[in-house]
């Protein structure tokens, strides 16, 4: 490769893997990382390190499917995704209503907060999964914005997602 080439970007998404078995894959990795980072450096670092690195793993993974999504993310873009994450049952959702600029939803049931507590990493899930919706829409688009004030990781009966799509605010 010379320097003018440049290495095709990555999928978005593997095909023929599901969003919850992509994390469980993850999450088998970063258990050993957190778990060493505890015993060197206590439990604080290990958490904001393991926190920072999903977050950055989130804007990544975000960006490229808006750089792949054939026109440009919006919030219909956005939607469309959403199998992604519900597949395999992974999410039980309801939708609350949706307009031109908001997307409303609750989940009332999460199985990835069931595995992350099957896995025995209760105590970070909210930093392996619920961080990272937020900071998807970060990624993905900054006129995206989410905002919800429970989940069930974190003991509620569900999360409530709340999107509004900033249409008339210039990109960043």
């Amino acid at each position: 490769m010379t320097a003018a080439t440049t290495a095709p970007a990555a999928p978005a998404h593997p095909a023929g893997l599901s969003m919850i078995e992509k994390r469980r894959i993850e999450a088998e990795i970063l258990k050993h990382v957190y778990d060493q980072l505890k015993e060197s450096h206590g439990v604080e670092v290990a958490r904001s390190t393991i926190g920072e690195a999903v977050r950055r793993s989130a804007l990544e993974q975000a960006a490229r499917f808006a750089a792949q999504s054939p026109e440009g993310p919006s919030l219909q873009g956005f939607i469309d995704m959403q199998p992604l994450w519900t597949a395999e049952g992974a999410l039980t959702v309801e939708e609350i209503g949706r307009t031109e600029t908001t997307y409303a939803f609750n989940v009332v049931r999460c199985r990835y907060s069931e595995m992350y507590k099957a896995m025995g990493l209760g105590e970070i899930g909210a930093l392996l999964s619920c961080q990272r919706d937020g900071t998807f829409c970060e990624g993905y688009d900054p006129k995206l914005k989410l905002e919800r004030t429970q989940t069930i990781m974190q003991g509620a009966s569900h999360c409530d997602f709340r999107f509004t799509y900033e249409a008339d605010k210039p990109a960043a």
